[in-house]
């Protein structure tokens, strides 16, 4: 934990004693749950903090406006949504898991943490993008690791409010990713920010792409469930 202290208290940020805590517990339920669900391929508590933590706590310094709502797609094992929660206890996050037996373990997770106004739902982004309650709701999406740039695109910005952002952390090398995703990103309403180079001790160097909501995602987006991986914008 006190690599991670020293990581983001690098970028300006600062945890409690009580948020390293929470952390700690974080790493030690997923080594124990990745025993039986297949969370992650890291299971050494370092490369926990480095690939997973700190990787997810960068999209703090990218949010703009300090976000009162924000919606992980394909969370998976919680990142990088849970670890902003930690960081931000005020936020209101939404995390979304098509694969239930995950779902099981970010509901777990977030009540063995004490983290309040935390849903999990257990559903395709498709669908939730289409939904009314959520639809333009949310003042930040994330997703990582989870597909392509110009699939995630039509995921996450027709959730995103207008004025609010989309973030998505990445590999280092995005050049072929970002070109083939504009024309699907302009489509949705979103305009590419910025391109952030994330440097962690001990990691191969990362990118957090930005992508700001500037006008409304037109009603036939998102497709239905499984197009925009078939046939990507």
């Amino acid at each position: 934990m006190n690599l991670l202290q020293e990581t983001i208290a690098s970028w300006g940020l600062q945890l409690s004693e009580r948020q390293l805590e929470q952390f700690a517990t974080y790493a030690s339920e997923l080594r124990q749950w990745n025993e039986r669900l297949n969370l992650t391929t890291v299971t050494d508590e370092q490369t926990i903090v480095t690939r997973h933590f700190v990787d997810s706590l960068r999209c703090a310094l990218s949010w703009g406006t300090a976000p009162v709502r924000l919606a992980d797609i394909g969370s998976g094992a919680g990142f990088p949504g849970l670890p902003l929660k930690i960081l931000r206890p005020e936020l209101q996050l939404t995390l979304v898991e098509s694969i239930e037996k995950k779902a099981v373990f970010l509901r777990h997770i977030a009540a063995t943490l004490g983290l309040e106004d935390v849903t999990v739902l257990s559903t395709r982004a498709e669908a939730l993008g289409r939904d009314q309650q959520h639809r333009e709701r949310y003042d930040v999406v994330t997703a990582r690791a989870v597909a392509e740039l110009r699939v995630l695109a039509e995921y996450c910005l027709p959730l995103c409010s207008i004025g609010g952002r989309f973030l998505a952390p990445k590999g280092a090398q995005i050049e072929d990713e970002l070109l083939a995703a504009q024309q699907a990103i302009g489509i949705l309403g979103g305009q590419l920010l910025e391109v952030e180079s994330v440097a962690v001790a001990g990691e191969p160097e990362r990118s957090l792409v930005v992508i700001a909501k500037v006008a409304a995602t037109p009603e036939r987006y998102p497709r239905a469930a499984g197009i925009p991986h078939k046939r990507p914008l």
